[in-house]
């Protein structure tokens, strides 16, 4: 299965929720009253030298220490699912659509996306589209690269392991509070 990118960051009052999707889609959810504390939490997670925690690049001992810090936080994730057998980009886009549609319902006020650069235009395209049907009140939305909000860093953990399967899926469950099939989805 080919293997899509988004991470997102949504606030709500006082509530973050943070969202990255790949072949397996992961909205992250930190029910903290206050962001500031899992973004300390996952800043005092980084090496000396390291802007960002991406599991793609660490180690498997490292993987479960951060994992194990994370599971204890709190946080919470949506994992949204679709194959991508008609294509990467296409899988992205509808569970963006899925996604928006859900955090507008939560009346989220603030969505950030991981950048993917000059791809970036089709989550623009596809946030206007659906927030054009479905926003009672503005939902401001910007693509940022990952190291600039630590939040996204959860939902890469969190994308990185369900993708995984085996033991690093058991390993993220607590940290799973509902997963969405989209090839299901009717």
């Amino acid at each position: 299965m080919a293997l899509s990118d988004l991470r997102e960051t949504c606030e709500e009052g006082n509530e973050t929720a943070d969202l990255r999707t790949t072949g397996h889609n992961a909205r992250t959810a930190a029910r903290a009253g206050d962001p500031a504390r899992p973004r300390k939490l996952l800043r005092s997670l980084l090496l000396p030298g390291q802007k960002e925690v991406h599991f793609h690049n660490e180690k498997n001992d490292r993987r479960k220490i951060v994992l194990s810090r994370l599971v204890v936080s709190g946080a919470l994730v949506h994992v949204y699912q679709r194959t991508c057998a008609t294509g990467e980009e296409r899988a992205r886009q509808e569970c963006l659509v899925a996604v928006v549609v859900d955090l507008t319902a939560l009346g989220v006020a603030r969505m950030v996306l991981d950048t993917r650069r000059e791809r970036d235009r089709h989550d623009k395209r596809t946030i206007r589209a659906v927030l054009g049907k479905e926003a009672k009140e503005p939902v401001v939305h910007e693509h940022v690269v990952s190291g600039q909000e630590q939040m996204l860093w959860i939902a890469d953990v969190v994308a990185w392991c369900y993708g995984a399967g085996g033991g690093w899926r058991r390993r993220v469950t607590p940290l799973v509070a509902r997963v969405v099939d989209l090839d299901t989805w009717s």
